[in-house]
C-alpha cells in the first residue's frame, strides 16, 4: 500500500502533539463571591475558610466552628455589607481584576498570553490553566498579587496552580513570582498614589499604612510577611520623605480570640484620634485591588471608629487598581520574571518530529505533510 492509500489519523490523536511554544502569565488575587446574597457568600466562605493555607486549626474543630457558627450566620451579616459596596457588574475585586487583566494583556502584546483567575470561586484557576493549554502555552509565570508573601495567600496560590497540573500529563514550565513587597517599582507606584491624593485632597494629619492582618503564630512558626510589611512601610515613608512621628503602621481584619499581628487598626485609630489627629489618610499597601476589606472595613468602618473617637475624617487613599502607574509596574515585573524564556511560537521543527513520532508507533498510518 503505497503512503497515499494509508489511512491518516484521526485529528484528536494528533492535536496534542501540534502544541506550539508560547509564554503564559495567570495572574491570581483572592476570589469573591458571585452576588451580593447569602448563598453566594456562604458558597464563597466554604471554599475560602476550608483551606489550611487560610485557617491552620485542627480539623474537626474548625469543622464545628464553620459549619455551626460562622456559615449559617456570617453570611447573613456579609450580604448587606456586600451590598453596600457591590458595583452594577460583580464586586469591586471583579471588575478591579477584570481591568487589571485587559490592560496587563494589551501591555503584554504578543509577548505573553494573560488569563486571570481566583484562588477561590470563579474564575477558577483550573478554568484558566485550561484556557493557557488551549493556547499552547509550554512556559508559565504564575502572578500572586500579593506584594508581601505569606503562607495564607501566596502559598495557597501555589496550592491551587499545583493542584491542576499534577494531573495534566504535559504541564509547562513553571516560575512564580514570591514578593514584590521592596521593589523600587512597586514602592514608587504606591509614592505616586499617595502624592496624587494629596494633591487633590490636601495632607492630612498622619499616614497609616493598615495591612492585612494573620495570626502572630504565623509568624512565630516563620512566616514573612509581618517583616516585609514593615519593610513595605519603611520603604514607602522614606520614599515620601517623612519622618517616624508621620506614619505608623497596623494590621487590620483579626478574627477570633488568638492574638494576631499588632497594632490592631482599629485600636490604632482610636488612640491616633486620641492624641490630637484630625485627618487621618489610609492607604493598604498590601492590596493590588480595592475590595470589601478596603472599601467597607477601612473607608466605612474604621472611618466612623476615627470620628467616634474625636477625629475629623479618615481619608482612604485607593489601592493600586488598574492605574496606569500600577500596570506599568506589574509589566515591569513580568517581564523581568521572563527573562531567558524565548517568546517566539516558531516551533516546526519540533512539531514535524513529535508527529513523526506518532506516525512510527502507529504503522500504516500517516499523517498528511509527512
Amino acid at each position: 500500500m503505497n503512503q497515499a492509500a494509508r489511512p491518516a489519523l484521526p485529528d484528536s490523536l494528533i492535536a496534542p502533539h501540534r502544541r506550539g511554544r508560547r509564554i503564559g502569565v495567570l495572574m491570581v488575587n483572592l476570589g469573591t463571591p458571585e452576588s451580593p446574597t447569602p448563598g453566594a457568600i456562604r458558597r464563597y466562605l466554604r471554599q475560602f475558610l476550608s483551606d489550611r493555607r487560610v485557617v491552620e486549626v485542627p480539623r474537626p474543630i474548625w469543622w464545628l466552628i464553620l459549619n455551626l457558627l460562622i456559615l449559617p450566620l456570617r453570611p447573613i451579616k456579609l450580604a448587606k455589607t456586600y451590598g453596600s459596596v457591590w458595583h452594577r457588574d460583580g464586586s469591586p475585586l471583579m471588575v478591579i481584576s477584570r481591568q487589571q487583566h485587559a490592560a496587563l494583556k494589551a501591555a503584554m502584546g504578543d509577548d505573553a498570553v494573560v488569563e486571570l483567575a481566583m484562588t477561590y470561586g470563579e474564575p477558577s484557576v483550573g478554568n484558566a490553566l485550561a484556557r493557557l493549554k488551549a493556547q499552547d502555552v509550554d512556559r508559565l509565570l504564575v502572578l500572586p498579587l500579593y506584594p508581601q508573601y505569606s503562607a495564607t495567600t501566596t502559598a495557597a496560590v501555589t496550592d491551587a496552580v499545583f493542584r491542576v497540573l499534577m494531573q495534566d500529563r504535559d504541564p509547562p514550565a513553571l516560575r512564580v513570582i514570591r514578593q514584590y513587597h521592596d521593589d523600587p517599582g512597586y514602592i514608587d507606584a504606591l509614592a505616586r498614589s499617595v502624592e496624587r491624593h494629596w494633591a487633590e485632597h490636601g495632607r492630612g494629619d498622619h499616614l497609616l499604612c493598615s495591612f492585612h492582618g494573620i495570626p502572630q503564630r504565623n509568624l512565630l512558626r516563620g512566616d514573612p510577611y509581618h517583616c516585609q510589611a514593615h519593610k513595605t512601610a519603611r520603604l514607602l515613608r522614606e520614599r515620601l520623605g517623612l519622618d517616624d512621628a508621620a506614619m505608623s503602621l497596623s494590621f487590620q481584619s483579626r478574627l477570633g480570640k488568638m492574638p494576631w499581628l499588632q497594632p490592631y487598626t482599629d485600636q490604632h485609630v482610636t488612640q491616633l484620634a486620641q492624641r490630637g489627629i484630625k485627618k487621618l489618610d489610609v492607604i493598604c499597601p498590601g492590596f493590588a485591588a480595592d475590595c470589601l476589606e478596603t472599601l467597607e472595613e477601612v473607608a466605612i468602618g474604621y472611618g466612623e471608629t476615627f470620628t467616634h473617637a474625636g477625629g475629623a475624617a479618615l481619608r482612604y487613599i485607593p489601592a493600586l487598581n488598574a492605574e496606569t502607574d500600577h500596570i506599568d509596574y506589574l509589566a515591569t515585573l513580568t517581564r523581568r520574571h521572563l527573562q531567558g524564556w524565548d517568546a517566539s511560537t516558531d516551533a516546526a521543527t519540533e512539531v514535524d518530529q513529535r508527529l513523526a513520532n506518532v506516525a512510527r508507533v502507529l504503522p500504516g498510518a500517516h499523517i498528511k505533510g509527512l
